[in-house]
């Protein structure tokens, strides 16, 4: 803990069932400090931070993040998966059409999960995963002049 009572890094991970390494407390800050960051981008960043990291070192790290609820995977149709940081709140995304730049939009209605299926189908809902698609104001735009 810090001296303000904030867990640190290493305290999550270790919260979490996690072995603390350089590599997933790199990951995970990386992860927290981007925005909708692919495999790569975050491998590219941790090497930054921590030296030499194989990409499937990356891969096992993003998947044991995820597992544990520290990150979240985001996969759009069409496009490599992606991770966020943002977690718990069950918020949605909006994808642009065009360029593939991802924004975070609060819940749709109400209280968690959302949405309320039609026919759950016994199914004890919990989450519902909503993607928006659409053009971004760059794209819009650019598409209107």
């Amino acid at each position: 803990m810090t001296a303000s009572g904030t867990p640190t890094t290493a305290d999550e991970l270790r919260g979490a069932g996690l072995r603390v390494t350089a590599a997933r407390v790199a990951l995970l800050e990386t992860v927290r400090d981007g925005d909708h960051l692919g495999a790569e981008a975050i491998a590219s960043e941790v090497r930054g931070r921590v030296g030499h990291i194989s990409v499937q070192a990356v891969y096992e790290g993003l998947h044991a993040l995820t597992a544990a609820g520290l990150i979240r995977r985001l996969e759009p149709p069409g496009s490599p998966a992606l991770y966020e940081g943002r977690v718990g709140d069950n918020h949605h995304h909006l994808v642009c059409r065009s360029c593939g730049t991802v924004a975070d939009v609060d819940c749709a209605v109400g209280h968690a999960p959302c949405l309320t299926a039609s026919d759950d189908r016994g199914f004890a809902v919990d989450e519902a995963e909503v993607i928006y698609w659409g053009l971004c104001p760059d794209c819009s735009t650019a598409r209107s002049s």
